[in-house]
C-alpha cells in the first residue's frame, strides 16, 4: 500500500485525483476566471487547489481532516489560497462574497446532504463543478420520467447538465465505481417566484414517499388526505391520477403546488 492510500480515510470519503486532464476539467466546467473566489471542498492533497490557484482570485479550501487542513499551506505555497479546517455542513456561507463557485471533489457520502446546503443557502454559489458518484449526477439531471427527490430539489435552484466522467482508475486509492462531473447554474431568477419553497417540498417529499405507488396514492398517505380529494386536485392540475412521481416535470410539481395552495391543502 502506497503512503497517499495510508493517508486516506475511508470514513471521510477520501479518494485523490491527479489526474490533470480532469482536473482542468472541473475548472472549465465552473468556468473559473480571475475574478472569482471559489470554494474548494476537501481539498486534501491540493491536487485541484494547484489548478485553482492559478485561475482565480481567491481560493477558499475548506478541509474537515487536521492533519490535511495543516500540510495544505505548506504543500502550496499561494498567497490566493486560504485553508480552513472545518466541517463544510456546519460552515458559514455568508463570510464568503456573493456570486462565488464550487469546485469540489466531493465524497458520495457527503453529496445529498452538501447539495441540499449549498442550494438553499442564503447565499449560494451561482455555478458549481462537483465530481460525484457517476450516477448520482445522472440521478441529479434526470428529466420526466427519471425524476427523483433530489433532482427536483437540485433543479429548483440550478440547470444542471453532466461533464466528463471520470475512471475509477484514475483516484487513489480507486473507489468502486466512476465518477462524473455535474455542472450546476444557479437560476437568475427564481424559477416559481410564487410559491412557498417549503410548501413546494412538503407536497414533492409526500410525492416520492411511495416511489411504487401512484402519484394518488402516494400524495394521500404523505399528506393525509382523502384519494378522492388528491384525485380532484391532481385533475385539476391536469394530471393523471395514476401517474407515478417520477414522470411529473418541475412544471407539473408547480402546477400541483399552486393547485394544493390555493386550497390550503399543502
Amino acid at each position: 500500500m502506497s503512503s497517499i492510500e495510508q493517508l486516506a480515510k475511508k470514513s471521510l470519503g477520501q479518494h485523490w485525483l491527479h489526474d490533470d486532464d480532469s482536473l482542468r476539467a472541473m475548472c472549465e466546467a465552473a468556468e473559473v476566471n480571475p475574478e472569482d473566489t471559489v470554494l474548494e471542498i476537501g481539498p486534501g492533497q491540493g491536487t485541484l487547489s494547484v489548478h485553482l490557484v492559478q485561475r482565480a482570485k481567491h481560493v477558499v479550501a475548506v478541509e474537515f481532516d487536521r492533519t490535511l487542513a495543516a500540510q495544505l499551506p505548506q504543500r502550496l505555497q499561494a498567497r490566493n489560497l486560504e485553508v480552513i479546517e472545518a466541517d463544510i455542513l456546519k460552515f458559514n456561507l455568508t463570510t464568503l462574497p456573493k456570486n462565488y463557485k464550487v469546485v469540489a471533489n466531493i465524497p458520495y457520502y457527503l453529496t445529498s446532504n452538501l447539495l441540499r446546503v449549498l442550494c438553499e443557502s442564503v447565499n449560494p454559489p451561482s455555478q458549481m463543478a462537483l465530481l460525484v458518484q457517476k450516477e448520482v449526477a445522472e440521478r441529479v439531471v434526470a428529466r420526466p420520467g427519471q425524476m427523483s427527490l433530489l433532482s427536483v430539489s437540485v433543479q429548483l435552484y440550478y440547470q444542471a447538465s453532466l461533464g466528463q466522467v471520470v475512471p475509477a482508475k484514475l483516484f487513489t486509492p480507486p473507489p468502486k465505481v466512476d465518477s462524473r462531473i455535474l455542472r450546476l447554474v444557479r437560476h437568475k431568477t427564481p424559477l416559481f417566484p410564487d410559491i412557498d419553497k417549503k410548501e413546494f417540498f412538503r407536497l414533492v417529499k409526500a410525492g416520492f414517499s411511495s416511489r411504487r405507488k401512484t402519484l394518488r396514492n402516494s400524495l394521500a398517505a404523505g399528506l393525509r388526505l382523502d384519494k378522492k380529494q388528491i384525485a380532484n386536485f391532481l385533475d385539476q392540475a391536469k394530471l393523471n391520477p395514476g401517474s407515478r412521481p417520477q414522470e411529473l416535470s418541475m412544471a407539473d410539481w408547480h402546477g400541483l403546488c399552486k393547485v394544493l395552495t390555493d386550497t390550503g391543502k399543502v
